[in-house]
This record gives structure tokens, sequence and C-alpha cells, in this order.
């Protein structure tokens, strides 16, 4: 699958049009389109923003690599099974998960570092 192919059926598992992608990652609408039909490739900057908009990596847009499922998988049965509600989550409302999550866990480190 190619680096058109990967971008569209990303952005339909989360149900964003070409337009809300446009939004999210700060370009035209049209330049979606012309990434998903191969006539134009998005910059790095573009190229992450389109990720993070699409739950995904850069890498997997690009080459189709999904992280190492060993380093992916959640022992704790009730984090799993509320990560799996997240997942049918529209785009716009995982990423404010994904904030949510960044967010603590970021102020979690600094407590833990400041607690040393």
């Amino acid at each position: 699958m190619s680096f058109q192919e990967r971008l569209k059926q990303a952005r339909n598992n989360n149900k964003v049009s070409q337009q809300d992608l446009a939004k999210m990652v700060g370009v035209h609408y049209t330049n979606i389109g012309r990434y998903e039909r191969g006539e134009a490739v998005p910059s790095a900057n573009v190229l992450n923003k389109l990720a993070q908009a699409l739950i995904v990596t850069p890498d997997y847009l690009i080459n189709g690599t999904l992280e190492d499922k060993a380093d992916n998988t959640i022992s704790d049965n009730e984090l799993l099974i509320m990560f799996k509600k997240v997942e049918k989550l529209p785009a716009d409302k995982k990423r404010l998960v994904k904030e949510f999550l960044d967010s603590f866990l970021f102020k979690d480190n600094v407590q833990r570092q400041l607690a040393v």
C-alpha cells in the first residue's frame, strides 16, 4: 500500500473529511486531495500533523510500519477496555483524550523528578 492509500485509509478510518483534516493540520483542503492522489508530498511538519490528527505515526504513513505489537500490549484489563472505547471515538475526541493523557503524564513526570 502506498503513502496516498494509507493516508486516505487512515482518514476514512477516523471518519474525517478532507476539509476537516485540512483544518486540523492547517493546510488548504485541496492539498489533502492532492496528497491522496499522489500529486503532492506533504512537508515533514505537515506529515507530523497528519499523523497526529489521524492517530498514527509518520512512519506508518510513509512506510506502513506499525509499532512493535509487544510494546503496545496493555496488561490492565480495565485500561484495555477504555482504550478500545476511545478507538471508536471521532478523531477530534481521540485527539482530546491524547492531549489529556500527554498533559497528565508530563505533570506526573515533573512531579516525580521534583520529588527526587
